[in-house]
């Protein structure tokens, strides 16, 4: 009985990781298509001095995708580390301190988890619409407000929906900390600083750094909270490649996001092997 169910929990692993992959695998076998329209695969392309790297030699040449990746990743660095630090501080001061309006705040950071992200995306819009119209008015300025939009407006929208991400995750993490490791720091001596760099920090790292891979990962693949923030020179790679998918889909696509892939693996595999460190 226990092989008969062990056999049907191995089919439906099968299945689901099947189902997960096979797209990506499709995506990858694409960005080596003979065929420029991409609908159908016509053999292995073989141009130029590239060979089978074909597509990849054009989308080193498309300054436009690389800057599209710059931005990316600048904004998904920094706003990943900011949400990172504002984020373990809200999980701290929420799970050890008892303050006027704990619960009210440990229930709003669930509201960027669960509301759409269109709805964050036009309620961030209209503020900072509303704060550069109210400069523009205090300096006595003229112009459009979405032309102030750019890279510190999309920083700041990531920075924000991040925060809660980091937090719930960081604050998971410490329900099975014991304060008394603290606590014995204290007495033997430790400030408040060397207790936090040497005992609290490492023993919740984990929890940290999978907040981090979380927020970066959201960051990079953010594209409806983006749409409403962004503006000119700030475009980033899923505005990028929905731009392009108006157009004729080329292999280009597939292998630009077959290097992302690669960007997105390597982060993982870091981040695991810091974790393993931690251990």
């Amino acid at each position: 009985m226990a092989k008969k169910r062990f056999s049907w929990l191995t089919l439906v692993v099968i299945l689901v990781y099947t189902f997960l992959y096979i797209p990506i695998l499709v995506l990858v076998v694409y960005a080596f298509n003979a065929s420029r329209a991409n609908i159908r695969f016509e053999g292995i392309v073989n141009q130029g001095p590239c060979g089978p790297f074909y597509w990849f030699c054009v989308l080193g040449r498309n300054r436009d995708a690389l800057h599209a990746a710059e931005n990316t990743l600048l904004i998904a660095t920094v706003s990943t580390l900011v949400a990172t630090v504002l984020g373990t501080m809200t999980a701290l001061a929420l799970q050890r301190y008892r303050f006027r309006g704990k619960t009210v705040s440990q229930a709003s950071l669930y509201i960027p988890v669960v509301i759409p992200e269109i709805v964050m995306g036009i309620g961030i819009l209209v503020l900072f619409t509303a704060m550069f119209r109210f400069l523009n008015d205090a300096l006595g300025l003229q112009g459009d407000q979405r032309l102030a939009m750019g890279l510190p407006t999309v920083i700041v929208s990531h920075i924000a929906f991040s925060i809660p991400f980091v937090a719930l995750v960081v604050q998971a993490r410490l329900q099975g900390f014991n304060p008394s490791i603290e606590e014995a720091a204290r007495d033997l001596g430790a400030t408040g600083w060397t207790t936090f760099w040497r005992i609290t920090l490492p023993n919740i790292f984990p929890g940290v750094l999978a907040g981090a891979l979380l927020a970066f990962t959201l960051s990079l693949d953010d594209f409806v909270i983006t749409f409403f923030t962004t503006g000119p020179g700030a475009t980033t790679l899923p505005l990028y490649i929905y731009g392009l998918l108006r157009r004729t889909i080329t292999p280009e696509i597939n292998a630009l996001s077959t290097v992302w892939l690669l960007i997105v693996l390597l982060a993982l595999l870091l981040t695991q092997r810091l974790q393993r460190q931690s251990a």
